[in-house]
């Protein structure tokens, strides 16, 4: 697919996301920005949070892991699902029953100040690295299937894409993602559909064909009960999915900013088992997805992309579908599936990060009702920025797959969350508020030099997402020795 098309393509898709703004913020005030004026239809705004969970990282990274963990990214998405039933049943009430705009609002009223701008920072800084992520991805994809071409920079794909969420994120804020991410998700979806089928019939398989061949069982081994000592060890694997998605749904802003938008608890809950429920299949479509495009490129002699000299899997699903002998339609699916995977979670980043730092950072429900506007937009801008450094730090940074890098980095950022509000949730102490940022700023650095540990000094052992349990468990046991007699 040539370039032009590529860009083609994109600019008619934001001009899509573009109108879809001008019709949902022609409101212009904060309480719009910020919850909706909690009028979001539950199961709107369920579907939407599909393409937002999984965003352009599942997209791309996850098919492009099936090469070296085969299927078992399965065994972390079954504890997804239980860390759902945490979210419906324990966080959620919580939330409605406080009527909080930022969730860490509860930490303030549970502990004090101190306790409630240290699990703000470690939210900031968590999506921060999370939206970088997921937009990296994207940005490397476009960078080297349209930019490089041109011999544009970087920086410049990387500026264009923030450029066009900022448009149409600006005035609508959380009640445009609601609605363009309900749009994204669609696409998504359909381009994953659409992948499968047509590497299907090119392979001249039927569905039947697929699940039976002898290709397939080698990249498809799910469980891993081998030996306890390995990264993708079952248990290791399930209770870190677990912890994951209570912290980087349950306790993370920017997935619960959506839900605060439902009319009531009763339909935010709905709208969480909802997408739970769906969340699993659609992953295995991924996998399959990407076993596919391995057992397609290993027919056909294709390669995997090579980027700065490295192999990069991440790139063969984009590589197969516009640079294949597949047609046009996959490859314009593929683009709209990308940006679409890529920007409903990129969107409601950069609008829950625009939340929590004018509320929880800059007190705006304190400023006089003049200046809030102003400064929430400035605050939008400034966001903007910070997220273009970091996402072009990245290309200098990263050298692994981006699926594996993110949720290693949520070991760390999240886990002061899950000991805050779990010490909160399930205890009766107060502690010393003073001590808290410094509680939590020792148990992420415990937790790396834990993790930092050779496997050979262990016995074998490898560190996987678990350090996330052990990062909240410190927390928690640095809690109870600040705790008020």
């Amino acid at each position: 697919m040539q370039p032009t098309t590529i860009l083609f393509l994109i600019l008619a898709y934001f001009g899509v996301l573009i109108l879809i703004s001008y019709l949902t913020g022609k409101d212009d005030s904060n309480e719009i920005f910020f919850k909706a004026k909690g009028q979001s239809p539950w199961y709107v705004v369920a579907f939407g949070m599909i393409g937002a969970s999984l965003s352009g990282v599942t997209f791309i990274s996850v098919p492009g892991w099936v090469k070296d963990a085969q299927f078992s990214y399965l065994q972390v998405v079954m504890g997804y699902l239980f860390g759902y039933f945490v979210i419906v049943y324990i966080l959620l009430p919580i939330y409605y029953r406080l009527n909080v705009t930022s969730i860490y609002e509860y930490l303030s009223q549970r502990f004090g100040v101190v306790s409630y701008k240290t699990g703000a920072f470690f939210f900031f800084i968590s999506r921060v690295l999370g939206a970088a992520f997921r937009l990296f991805l994207v940005a490397t994809v476009l960078q080297y299937f349209i930019f490089e071409k041109w011999g544009v920079p970087f920086i410049f794909t990387v500026s264009l894409s923030i450029a066009f969420i900022w448009i149409y994120t600006a005035r609508g804020g959380i009640k445009t993602i609601v609605y363009t991410d309900t749009l994204q998700t669609l696409f998504m979806l359909l381009a994953v559909g659409i992948a499968i089928f047509t590497i299907t019939y090119e392979m001249n398989w039927t569905l039947t064909d697929l699940f039976s061949s002898t290709q397939l069982k080698s990249y498809s081994k799910t469980f891993f009960f081998d030996s306890w000592l390995e990264r993708n060890y079952f248990w290791k694997s399930f209770l870190g999915g677990m912890f994951i998605t209570i912290c980087m749904t349950g306790l993370d802003q920017d997935m619960m900013q959506k839900n605060l938008t439902c009319k009531s608890l009763k339909d935010a809950q709905k709208n969480m088992l909802s997408y739970s429920l769906v969340f699993v299949p659609i992953n295995i479509l991924f996998l399959l997805l990407g076993a596919l495009l391995f057992m397609y490129a290993e027919q056909n002699g294709i390669g995997v992309p090579l980027l700065d000299g490295k192999e990069k899997t991440d790139l063969l699903f984009p590589e197969i579908a516009l640079n294949g002998d597949l047609g046009l339609g996959l490859g314009i699916v593929f683009i709209l599936g990308l940006i679409a995977a890529a920007y409903s979670s990129a969107d409601s980043a950069l609008t829950s990060l625009t939340t929590s730092f004018c509320v929880d950072f800059l007190d705006i429900k304190k400023k006089q009702a003049m200046q809030q506007k102003k400064l929430r937009k400035k605050v939008h801008l400034f966001i903007s920025l910070l997220l273009i450094l970091v996402i072009v730090a990245f290309k200098y940074l990263l050298d692994s797959s981006v699926i594996d890098l993110l949720l290693k980095a949520a070991s760390y950022t999240y886990g002061p969350l899950l000991g805050l509000f779990t010490f909160g949730i399930f205890t009766k102490h107060q502690v010393k508020d003073k001590w808290v940022a410094i509680v939590a700023v020792l148990a992420v650095i415990t937790t790396y030099t834990i993790g930092s540990i050779p496997a050979e000094l262990l016995g074998g052992y490898h560190f996987n997402y678990e350090l996330l349990i052990v990062n909240g468990l410190l927390t928690f046991i640095g809690l109870i020795l600040i705790r008020r007699k």
